[in-house]
């Protein structure tokens, strides 16, 4: 086999690697490629294309047009050419509305990405699907979660794979993806967008990183990617004593019919003898379990003041939850028509 360029071997070795540490693709998984037709997404998709073999995978290529821009169809146009390049199957899906008025354009643009990414690759029946995250983003995310006050959950930052979604690029400088693209002479699309500083990523990505660099005369991004893995590490054990903790008061069975059920009971004794790391966790667990929705921060220190007080008092908790404290139980209650709805996360009463 022909030689690669230094650039192009550097980044198919980080992401061989990254691959192999978070174990991110089976033998034979069918994977489903997110292009958006930038720098990032493409060296993805030429890196894993160059791969395939070697993590025995397959590939098809999604890609999502936001409409947020006039010639946003030239990006579905150029991702098209590229898999077609490649002989790959290609999908393609478009928004059919806007962000709502004071909605964050950014999180709109994220939800519709990953929900129509999701439906397409149930509908291909795939395994894995690829996002072109960057090192960069990482030191991007964990710098932004830092200033907003984020605790140890927030602050390990992005994880390289989550169910069926994973993240090849994580360990790749967004330096050495530009290397990589011109090393192969591509001519990945570029949105004016992402030199808005009017977003908040944007801002931090242009201005607050390279001026902590000057200031403090060295390199930041790998020390706050370092960091975040270092995180993820005591997050990951946190995690799993908190499943450990959630099966002494559920089993597997049954926590997998909470869903279909209109309240959960569980004992308030139990969540007090936890501490407080480990109790939010199985609280949480068990919200999800429940289908509750987004769960909040103040859900959760709700829900521990709760066990910790007297019975007789109720709070309500974001997605109309009600949660009770009934004698020695804490317990979940679904919103019904004949219940206003709260979803402040603050309410508090006695009764």
């Amino acid at each position: 086999m022909p030689s690669r360029p230094p650039a192009v071997a550097r980044v198919l070795e980080r992401v061989t690697a990254t691959a192999r540490t978070h174990d991110l693709f089976a033998p034979g998984d069918r994977v489903l490629v997110a292009v958006s037709g930038g720098p990032d997404s493409v060296c993805m998709l030429e890196s894993l294309v160059r791969l395939r073999r070697l993590l025995r995978i397959s590939i098809e290529v999604f890609h999502y047009d936001h409409r947020l821009r006039p010639d946003s169809a030239k990006d579905a146009d150029y991702v098209r050419r590229l898999a077609a390049r490649h002989r790959l199957a290609f999908h393609a899906c478009e928004a059919h509305d806007r962000p709502g008025r004071g909605a964050s354009v950014e999180e709109w643009a994220r939800e519709h990405r990953r929900a129509a990414g999701t439906a397409v690759l149930r509908e291909i029946g795939g395994a894995k699907l690829a996002w072109g995250h960057t090192l960069d983003d990482q030191a991007e995310t964990v710098l932004m979660r830092m200033l907003e006050g984020g605790g140890l959950d927030s602050m390990a930052g992005i994880r390289p794979i989550a169910g069926p979604h994973v993240r090849p690029l994580l360990d790749v400088l967004r330096i050495e993806v530009e290397a990589f693209c011109t090393s192969l002479r591509l001519r990945p699309r570029r949105d004016p967008t992402n030199r808005d500083r009017r977003f908040a990523r944007n801002a931090v990505r242009l201005d607050v990183l390279p001026t902590i660099e000057r200031v403090t005369g060295r390199e930041v991004r790998r020390p706050l990617a370092r960091t975040a893995s270092l995180l993820a590490r005591d997050r990951d054990e946190l995690d799993a004593q908190a499943r450990e903790e959630t099966a002494e008061l559920f089993d597997r069975r049954t926590l997998s019919t909470l869903g279909r059920e209109d309240q959960l009971r569980f004992p308030a004794a139990s969540i007090r003898a936890l501490s407080p790391a480990i109790a939010t966790r199985v609280i949480a667990n068990l919200l999800h379990a429940f289908r509750a929705g987004r769960v909040t921060n103040e859900d959760l220190e709700s829900l521990r003041d709760l066990a910790a007080g007297r019975p007789g008092r109720s709070r309500d908790l974001s997605g109309g939850l009600l949660a009770r404290r009934s004698g020695s139980y804490i317990v979940l209650i679904r919103p019904s028509p004949h219940r206003p709805r709260g979803g402040t996360g603050h309410g508090s009463s006695d009764h």
